[in-house]
């Protein structure tokens, strides 16, 4: 099995921001110049979240993912404010190749359903956003986080499984932007308990994490974020695109960064092999230690 890393950029308006736990969102710079610089870094697959989408019940990424599909040729994902078949439609045709569903399913899970029969199941991703809770059950939550479910995250990630999503990508809420690491018995639970594959999102913080949460985790694929956005703004010369927003000295100052490692998307690549992790490299080649 090769493992796939797929850098995940959180939008807000025409930003690409970061926060921790999903929230105190800080804006980083363009999406678009992001997205070509983990392309060509060798990124497998690109997630874009519109994260105030369900918050103003749309979703804003049309004309960011039609740019970018243009000229970018690695599957595209994106999520955020998807609550009809419609909406699907709308952005698989501007140019995404999957959607992200997280609130409508919950709210509506025969959405799952009914998108899988239209596009097919490997088209369709369900999220899970999850906070564990004092007696160790994981309770799943919607609207980037922000609103409780009731709903039991392991229980849900089998539903969704058998109501025909292609796969399930699973952040912990209470890892996610920090830097300490995934959750390592959520990602293997769920794993563990649908025979579609698991992305594993929130909380890389080292090389090591990443290797951790596939071979203790059984993740199948790693959605990478802080690890990833840190060197690209070092290299970007991002102060007069977001002046506006007072943020340069917040980036500069590193504060939010303090337990990431500074790296790459060769370096987690080079690493994963070397701990025997088959992946693909940047110049297409499937390697194995």
């Amino acid at each position: 099995m090769t493992v796939r890393i797929i850098p995940r950029l959180d939008i807000k308006g025409p930003n690409l921001v970061k926060g921790i736990h999903l929230e105190g969102l800080r804006v980083l710079g363009r999406p678009e110049w992001f997205a070509r610089y983990y392309y060509e870094q060798g990124a497998d697959e690109l997630v874009y979240m519109d994260v105030v989408a369900s918050l103003y019940q749309r979703n804003s990424l049309l004309d960011i993912i039609a740019r970018t599909s243009r000229e970018i040729f690695i599957p595209l994902t994106v999520g955020g404010g998807l609550r009809t078949i419609e909406d699907i439609r709308t952005v698989l045709r501007a140019g995404a190749d999957k959607v992200s569903l997280n609130t409508a399913a919950i709210r509506r899970p025969e959405l799952i359903r009914e998108a899988s029969r239209r596009f097919g199941s490997s088209t369709i991703l369900v999220s899970i956003e999850a906070i564990r809770k004092p007696d160790g059950r994981y309770e799943a939550y919607t609207d980037n986080g922000r609103e409780r479910t009731g709903v039991d995250a392991m229980e849900w990630a089998v539903r969704a499984a058998e109501l025909g999503a292609g796969e399930l990508m699973v952040t912990s809420i209470d890892r996610e932007g920090t830097g300490k690491g995934f959750d390592l018995e959520l990602t293997r639970t769920i794993a563990g308990s649908v025979s579609i594959p698991v992305i594993a999102c929130g909380g890389a913080g080292t090389v090591d994490h990443v290797t951790r949460v596939v071979k203790e985790g059984k993740a199948d694929a790693v959605c990478l974020a802080s690890i990833l956005h840190y060197r690209a703004v070092r290299l970007h010369d991002f102060a007069a695109e977001i002046r506006g927003e007072g943020n340069v000295e917040y980036l500069k100052a590193r504060r939010g960064f303090s337990k990431i490692q500074d790296t790459t998307l060769p370096d987690v690549k080079k690493y994963l092999t070397e701990q025997g992790i088959a992946c693909r490299m940047p110049t297409g080649e499937v390697c194995h230690a």
